[in-house]
């Protein structure tokens, strides 16, 4: 606005000095040649312009005028400015537009979202929510950023890679193989049994409750990153619950297109699937052993960030777009190549240079998964919309728990692990994306399913504080448990001394 006054106003000074100049054009010359002697000017000294020099001079002037001022009938200077400011508005509509809004809202979400003391991925669905088609609809080309969401979490997926090694795995397979397997088995068993009563077909029934047996690795592990748990017996079982659903991701991403099944029969859909499977298995593995290994040696040896950078994004894309060629997920490609970078010295490198751009693809994921959040459905029923939030919730916190206790954890710390586990995962948003690019899934129910995941995500800041208020009561009563149970044996002592 105060680009377009500043125009305005060059605009009219200019137009007023052509107007004088014209002005003066049209002056008779006696006003020039003949100036009154108050002056104090001696015309002997100062003579004064002859007929021929002020013909010179207003040539000049006219001159000037005609190749400052504006023909007539020609635009007015504001009228021109109007113009430029329109094309500049045409020229910025659609995907130029989208692109500087969305990179500007991931700029500024997770700082604001920090002063706010809220989770930044709370923020972008909010903005997604709000730019969304669901909302102000201010994103128009919805493809093109849905598109450059699934490379964030095709990107997610290779991070989460990184950190499924074998060592890690072997040191937590407590929690990850005893906890953790039997969360999942359990979980997705139940729901998998409500869908089927709910009238779901089977291919239904299975994405959806081994999609929502899954929690979210990237919102948990940043709830514990800001508690400062992760080194605590709470913090380790929720890492290593969440280390075995990743485990889990490859074979859901293995059986969708099988349960999709494209009009081929069963053994036809398998058989294939596993020709598929063997296939990309066998170029990665083969890829990882032989190439992998010295590609990053070099580059490394090189001391190019640049270099290092292309390796990894050429890694990654590669083996995700090998997978998807061969019929596979892409995101299954990168969660492999994560895997194999893993067993390599150069993995915490690779972690640390890809980390930005994960960063950032990955908060431009959660922005679209804002777009699947549905108002108009949750005003249009809410109580079937409240009942699946709180069925979700419930069923999984109370599984966990019960898990956890199984184990022997105690119940302070068990039901913090339930409830901070109790929300459906980022990647249950590409398992039912996917389920309805397949056909397995209606348009109406996934938009449900969506809306009722991102609403038990946005609940779990809330659900983690209550857990950890009903932890230091428990933790009280535990105690004082113990003292009792502590004094009682030294009286028995004292007895059988006696």
């Amino acid at each position: 606005m105060k680009f377009s006054g500043t125009l305005f106003a060059l605009s009219f000074l200019a137009a007023t000095v052509f107007t004088s100049v014209e002005g003066r054009q049209h002056q008779p010359q006696s006003l020039i040649g003949n100036r009154p002697s108050s002056f104090g000017l001696a015309h002997s000294r100062y003579p004064l312009p002859s007929a021929r020099t002020s013909k010179n001079i207003v040539d000049i002037s006219s001159a000037n005028a005609n190749i400052l001022s504006i023909p007539r009938g020609g635009a007015s200077p504001l009228a021109m400015v109007s113009e430029a400011s329109s094309d500049l508005s045409t020229f910025l509509q659609g995907s130029k537009t989208d692109v500087l809004i969305i990179l500007l809202a991931t700029a500024l979400n997770t700082p604001i979202c920090q002063k706010l003391s809220i989770s930044p991925i709370l923020g972008y669905l909010g903005l997604g929510l709000l730019f969304g088609p669901n909302g102000k609809g201010i994103i128009s080309d919805v493809h093109t950023t849905e598109m450059m969401a699934d490379l964030g979490i095709v990107l997610f997926l290779f991070e989460m890679g990184i950190h499924l090694d074998m060592k890690t795995l072997m040191a937590m397979k407590k929690d990850v193989f005893g906890i953790g397997l039997s969360q999942f088995t359990i979980t997705a068993g139940v729901i998998a049994a409500i869908c089927k009563y709910l009238g779901f077909s089977t291919a239904a029934m299975i994405i959806i409750g081994w999609s929502l047996a899954l929690s979210s690795s990237a919102f948990v592990l940043q709830l514990l990153k800001d508690k400062d748990e992760m080194e605590s017996q709470y913090g380790k079982s929720s890492f290593g619950t969440l280390l075995l659903q990743d485990l889990m991701v490859v074979p859901l991403l293995v059986i969708t297109p099988i349960l999709a099944g494209n009009g081929a029969s069963p053994k036809e859909a398998v058989a294939k699937a596993l020709v598929q499977i063997t296939m990309a298995l066998s170029a990665i593995g083969l890829f990882g052993k032989t190439l992998l290994g010295p590609m990053f040696d070099l580059v490394a040896a090189s001391g190019s960030v640049e270099s290092f950078i292309g390796v990894i994004l050429a890694t990654v894309l590669g083996m995700s777009f090998l997978t998807e060629g061969l019929g596979l997920s892409n995101t299954l490609g990168a969660f492999l190549s994560g895997m194999l970078i893993a067993e390599t010295k150069h993995r915490h490198h690779v972690e640390v240079e890809a980390s930005p751009f994960r960063g950032i693809l990955v908060g431009l994921f959660f922005f679209t998964v804002g777009f699947e959040v549905d108002l108009k459905m949750i005003m249009a029923m809410p109580g079937v919309i409240a009942s699946t939030v709180v069925g979700i919730l419930a069923i999984k916190a109370v599984i966990a728990t019960l898990v956890c206790r199984a184990f022997g954890l105690p119940m302070s710390t068990a039901q913090r692990v339930g409830l901070v586990l109790s929300q459906g995962g980022e990647f249950a948003f590409v398992a039912f994306r996917t389920a309805r690019a397949s056909g397995i899934l209606s348009d109406d129910r996934t938009k449900m399913l969506l809306t009722c995941v991102s609403l038990t995500m946005a609940l779990t800041p809330a659900l983690e504080d209550f857990g950890g208020k009903m932890a230091a009561s428990l933790m009280a009563k535990e105690n004082q448990n113990e003292v009792v149970e502590e004094t009682k044996e030294r009286g028995i002592g004292k007895k059988a001394r006696r």
